[in-house]
């Protein structure tokens, strides 16, 4: 892999976003990586607890936009198949995982890259990070289940504010309305997050399973459907004129004139 980076040590799984130059956007090839990474570390039974973090500065700064984007004529995208095929997988392999998996959120965790933070079980992060529903600004709806998910832990209010202002939430925030469990200030960050994943791995990892089985019948019991409805409305909204005007304002670095069209 190119994109991503495994370790396993005592325990601890580390899937590491390895994209730094381009602060860890997802492409198709590290999303498929990243299925890889997880489906491998969900099955292996020496893995007891797995961490998601990314390389360098950030998390993940959510889809690439600045790469190779022909795809994205109104009408041509195929946002849904791509949803459907590789990101919604890794958002329910990280659900049915039996072993816990920590979102060490090293930065901004934008788009999809909050929507991956969001479907882990527990979210830690540096006093830097924040979180950032970036979709509305070119002209899309939250994906890869993070409409769900943030309601989940904030509630529809806070969840609708972030989702249709784009504003970011600081990782200190985060842990006030119960989206993160708990920040550490960045020079503490590592050692936070290795103290917990060790905490982790040497806890009862069947117990912890079927925690998760439990909480999953509950709070996450409509994810799967979610999923889906998420794949069905990117569609639509990746085939907008406000879609292409939203990636061209990012792109040339001024505000979007959308015409709800």
């Amino acid at each position: 892999m190119t994109d991503i980076n495994w370790t396993l040590s005592d325990g601890v799984g580390t899937i590491e976003l390895n994209r730094p130059d381009a602060l860890n956007a997802w492409t198709r090839e590290l999303g498929v990586e990243l299925l890889a990474a997880v489906r491998a570390g969900a099955d292996d039974p020496a893995v007891r607890v797995l961490v998601i973090t990314g390389a360098g500065r950030a998390f993940s700064s959510g889809a690439d936009l600045r790469g190779a984007r022909e795809e994205l004529r109104p009408g041509v995208a195929d946002f849904g198949g791509r949803l459907r095929t590789v990101y919604n997988p890794v958002m329910l392999t990280i659900r049915d995982a039996p072993k816990p998996v920590i979102a060490a959120v090293n930065g901004p965790a934008a788009g999809i890259g909050a929507a991956l933070a969001l479907a882990c079980d527990l979210i830690v992060a540096a006093e830097s990070a924040y979180l950032l529903l970036a979709f509305v600004n070119i002209g899309l709806v939250p994906d890869g289940g993070a409409s769900y998910l943030l309601a989940a832990r904030a509630g529809y209010t806070r969840a609708a504010q972030l989702s249709m202002l784009g504003e970011r939430l600081p990782a200190a925030k985060a842990v006030e309305w119960g989206v993160f469990n708990e920040v550490f200030p960045d020079d503490e960050f590592q050692a936070g997050v290795d103290a917990l994943a060790t905490r982790l791995a040497n806890g009862p990892t069947v117990a912890y399973a079927n925690m998760k089985h439990a909480l999953r019948a509950g709070a996450q019991a409509g994810l799967a459907e979610a999923l889906e409805r998420d794949a069905l409305l990117q569609q639509a909204a990746g085939m907008t004129s406000d879609h292409l005007e939203g990636v061209n304002a990012f792109k040339e670095k001024r505000a979007p004139r959308f015409k709800g069209a």
